[in-house]
């Protein structure tokens, strides 16, 4: 049941009840007319009450409709709120919790609303590349004023009911109840007191002007487009709102409606609903149910105070999980803290952070030299340098201190997590956790699922990851994990392309044009140049079989490691981050390919981004068939949310997709046949080249 019906004396209850939000889907909006129907045609009832069970009023449309038959199919939601308006009785909107999207637009087609304190109300559309489809851009401004209303659908962020009804003039609430607990019965008596009041009061009857007109939504157009980028909905938004004040509300309901369809068809929007539905599917694992029990994480031991230590620490000690913090020397705790300290007193004089509030995160971290003082903690990070030999060494310890039944967690990026369990007697307990960096900062956190990790290890720190405010994505255990394993092929092609005739900027301008938000070699820069040299140096003795630019390890022989030396792929002037072009590099690539009796050719930036991209899409099909992701959205999202790949475009999965897969094989084919390429690597993997001859898709 979607929608319960229960009649209280005269007043009729139509309650939503489809968890977890109480999503609009087809059969909740036919359960939602059934009942009006019902309603109406009883002469005992003299008013309805519509509210919504649980946790919220209404999230909206259920997204899994959009473009598909159902969300049309009748009664589809302008249909619904057309019969809340005429309806003969008066009825009444008690929200709580949540009132969002297509929630919301339910609401303003009822007679009158009544909010409780602390109600969520949003039109958040936009974020999935739309803009609201039921007459949201019609009716908001009618009740909040043209300035509010644009501000909230351009957004798309909610704000509290108790705000909205303290705006002069605000029609979108008749009256706020008293708290959440007593909004059923608030409700049932303003149902009674409206019951007999004629002629019902309609939100499409209300005035809609600004008083600026031109001057003002030119003003908002120029602000919008300076924030919205290849992201075409928020302006599509600005010439909704505008039709509400220039046309009739008829006439202004089908402006909507075409803008609307014309923005469910652009790949932007694509792109972001897939995204949304990716983020919530990251949690689901085939083989460990939602009802997996979890193992309880009220402390946490952090093994370095370094950038990843410090980073790894702040994440709980935001979330109110006592941390205690590891080192071997006194003076690397102290900075460790320091730093820690530093970032919050930032976060408070930018006033992100409250003054009581950091002193009461920094009253959660210890610190300690003494390996048997992490004992009691329910689980352990380590986070000191990439290299097994030093893994070996913390495991080994910490398989002899930590408690029974501590989860023991490794901080690395590309390391066997098998091997680093086998160090020690209880590998069921060891699993892998890459943040990344800056941990305080990046939103992915890959959880490495080693092979004997126990499905309550795996429940419990997926959990955990949500609760410190993560998107957290599972991989199998491989070198690099997904993330790291995918960015090799692409640095590779960076590599080759500058062996080719690219210069650094050249190719960095071409990706970020593209709408990453930094090239391969601005990223390199940040990141330290010497890390990927190291990991090309083990690379070449365990893999001698893979082709490699040699032009990055000129690059390092010179002692240019980016950012922190002052010096990388660019120019860095002291204490800036702005890169430069640096004469020296682009001499020394020069140099390079002369001895490698390369003629450089011109490349263009549509054979940049396809060489860069397509690596990252063939590479993602290989792990796919390795079972290393298992599902090519969690690919899209690591990409998305640890490496910058443009929101816009879903993710290099999604993208492949959008760009058609038999495309993707073509392309690859001509790189295939360049000499100075890798050919055996741009074979497309079987499950790409499968997809592609069937027409078919990764997601």
């Amino acid at each position: 049941m979607t929608a319960e019906y229960k009649v209280h004396g005269d007043v009729a209850f139509i309650t939503l009840n489809n968890p977890p939000v109480n999503g609009l889907g087809l059969a909740t909006r036919q359960a939602i007319a059934a009942a009006l129907n019902q309603a109406q045609d009883d002469p005992a009832v003299r008013a309805i009450v519509i509210a919504g069970a649980g946790r919220a009023f209404s999230g909206g449309a259920d997204i899994k409709e959009f473009g598909s038959n159902k969300s049309m199919q009748e009664p589809n939601l302008p249909s619904l709120i057309l019969a809340l308006e005429n309806c003969a009785k008066p009825v009444v909107a008690a929200l709580h919790s949540v009132a969002m999207g297509g929630g919301l637009e339910l609401a303003l087609g009822c007679h009158y609303r009544i909010a409780a304190p602390g109600c969520s109300v949003a039109l958040p559309e936009v974020k999935l590349g739309l803009l609201p489809g039921a007459g949201g851009t019609q009716r908001l401004p009618r009740v909040l004023g043209v300035e509010a209303a644009l501000n909230m659908i351009v957004s798309g962020e909610a704000v509290k009911s108790d705000t909205l009804a303290l705006l002069p003039g605000q029609k979108l609430f008749d009256t706020m109840a008293a708290s959440a607990d007593s909004l059923h019965d608030e409700a049932l008596a303003y149902a009674r007191l409206v019951a007999g009041k004629r002629p019902l009061p309609l939100v499409r009857n209300l005035a809609c002007t600004h008083p600026l007109g031109d001057a003002y939504f030119q003003f908002a157009r120029n602000m919008v487009g300076a924030m919205s980028k290849n992201f075409p909905a928020p302006l599509k938004c600005v010439d909704a709102v505008e039709a509400a004040t220039r046309q009739g509300f008829g006439q202004g309901l089908e402006t909507e409606r075409a803008l609307f369809t014309h923005l469910m068809g652009t790949p932007e929007s694509k792109a972001l609903r897939h995204l949304f539905v990716a983020e919530r599917a990251t949690s689901k694992i085939a083989d460990v149910p939602p009802d997996t029990p979890q193992r309880p994480i009220q402390s946490v031991a952090v093994i370095g105070a370094g950038t990843m230590g410090g980073g790894i620490a702040m994440n709980f000690l935001n979330a109110g999980i006592a941390v205690t913090m590891l080192e071997m020397k006194a003076e690397a705790l102290e900075r460790g803290v320091a730093t820690i300290r530093k970032n919050y007193e930032s976060q408070v004089q930018r006033g992100k952070l409250k003054a009581d509030n950091y002193e009461q995160r920094m009253a959660l971290l210890r610190t300690t030299l003494d390996y048997a003082e992490l004992r009691d903690a329910d689980m352990v990070i380590e986070a000191v340098f990439e290299d097994m030999g030093v893994k070996e060494a913390v495991f080994r310890k910490l398989d002899a201190v930590m408690k029974q039944g501590a989860i023991l967690a490794s901080n690395t990026s590309t390391l066997d997590v098998n091997r680093i369990a086998g160090f020690t007697q209880r590998p069921q307990d060891v699993i892998g956790t890459h943040f990344f960096s800056p941990a305080n900062v990046m939103r992915l956190l890959e959880v490495v699922r080693g092979e004997k990790t126990a499905k309550d290890v795996l429940a419990t720190v997926m959990a955990l990851g949500k609760k410190i405010k993560k998107t957290t994505v599972v991989a199998g255990v491989c070198d690099g994990f997904i993330g790291n394993r995918m960015i090799e092929q692409y640095s590779r092609q960076a590599g080759f392309l500058l062996d080719e005739g690219c210069t650094p900027a050249q190719v960095d301008r071409a990706v970020e044009k593209f709408g990453f938000a930094m090239g391969p070699f601005r990223m390199g820069d940040l990141a330290g140049n010497d890390i990927g040299w190291a990991i090309r140096k083990r690379r070449a003795i365990e893999r001698a079989d893979m082709k490699y630019s040699m032009t990055a390890d000129r690059l390092c022989e010179l002692g240019r490691f980016g950012q922190k030396t002052g010096a990388g792929w660019y120019d860095y002037a002291p204490g800036k981050r702005d890169a430069m072009a640096s004469d020296l590099v682009v001499t020394m690539i020069d140099t390079h390919r002369k001895t490698l009796g390369i003629a450089p050719r011109k490349i263009g930036d549509e054979e940049i981004v396809q060489r860069l991209v397509f690596a990252l899409v063939n590479e993602g099909a290989r792990i796919l068939e390795d079972g290393i992701a298992s599902k090519a959205s969690d690919i899209d999202m690591v990409y998305i949310t640890g490496y910058g790949f443009p929101m816009f475009r879903g993710g290099p999965m999604c993208y492949a997709d959008q760009f058609g897969l038999f495309n993707v094989v073509q392309a690859m084919r001509r790189f295939a046949a360049n000499p100075l390429d890798d050919a055996a690597f741009w074979k497309p993997a079987p499950m790409l080249a499968r997809l592609a001859a069937e027409g078919q898709c990764f997601n």
